[in-house]
């Protein structure tokens, strides 16, 4: 047991850090309809960190980093300037869904990652830490870190979070009232690239992604309440982040895979159970 906490310890507090922050955004995320914006800000992320290696930074560096988080605050402005501009003017909804465009975002980031990256000797290697980080190896500063962060965008949101519900669940009233909707969204948006940019880095897309997500999804299977939702949103990663730790330290599987899966596992147990009782 003590050499399970010594290895999984700061990893395991690095994933709550995680759970505490992805897990508020993935409600936004899904009142928005947005899935995968985080697949697709979190692979700009990455490709902002690649180009750094062009100018011969390291992928870990902090010149990387600030390219990283430029890159995505372009795809912030991107996805707030589309998200009202792509409809059809005779119905006021939407032709064409943003969905479309931030598939578009992440594919042609990823293909452009890929590019990049194929000029330099060890491409492959840092694809994959792109994918799915190496959270294992994550330092007590990188946790401090991200915390710092973390708790600086949840006071920002707990502050505005009357205005961030309202674009993300009613925007349609949040226009009526006046509010200048796209800068609300662009201020989201940034503030969720911030939140990506760092987690990638340790985490890797695959598993900031289902951070994002699962959590938010198994909550909103038992509740409509947002407070409670929440919570159990939290419980999940929880859950997840302990189950996978564990599975990947007695099995020997990569860390941050193993909690990808465990949130699969827990998700498709949790829909079998509300399935029963429905």
């Amino acid at each position: 047991m003590s050499a399970f906490l010594e290895i999984m310890f700061w990893p395991f507090l690095a994933c709550l850090v995680l759970t505490g922050i992805h897990a508020y955004l993935g409600f936004h995320v899904i009142e928005r309809q947005v899935i995968f914006v985080d697949l697709a800000l979190a692979q700009i992320a990455a490709l902002g960190a690649s180009i750094g290696i062009i100018f011969n930074y390291h992928f870990d560096s902090p010149q990387s980093y600030w390219l990283s988080l430029g890159f995505t605050v372009v795809g912030a402005f991107i996805f707030s300037v589309t998200r009202f501009e792509l409809k059809n003017q005779a119905n006021s909804k939407q032709s064409i869904p943003q969905e479309a465009i931030i598939g578009i975002t992440f594919a042609v980031s990823a293909a452009l990652l890929v590019l990049v990256l194929s000029r330099s000797g060890e491409g492959d290697e840092h694809i994959r830490q792109a994918l799915v980080g190496n959270i294992l190896l994550v330092t007590p500063g990188e946790v401090m870190k991200i915390l710092i962060i973390y708790i600086l965008i949840g006071a920002l949101h707990f502050l505005l979070r009357d205005k961030f519900f309202l674009i993300s669940q009613n925007p349609q009233e949040a226009f009526a009232k006046g509010l200048n909707v796209k800068f609300w969204d662009f201020l989201f948006y940034v503030s969720f690239g911030f939140v990506v940019t760092s987690s990638v880095k340790i985490a890797g897309v695959l598993l900031v992604f289902s951070f994002l997500v699962v959590p938010p999804v198994c909550a909103m299977l038992f509740s409509s309440d947002l407070r409670t939702r929440l919570a159990l949103g939290w419980i999940v990663g929880f859950l997840a982040s302990v189950l996978g730790m564990t599975v990947s330290y007695y099995l020997d599987f990569p860390t941050g895979a193993s909690v990808v899966c465990t949130f699969g596992v827990i998700f498709s147990v949790l829909a079998a159970v509300r399935k029963c009782f429905n």
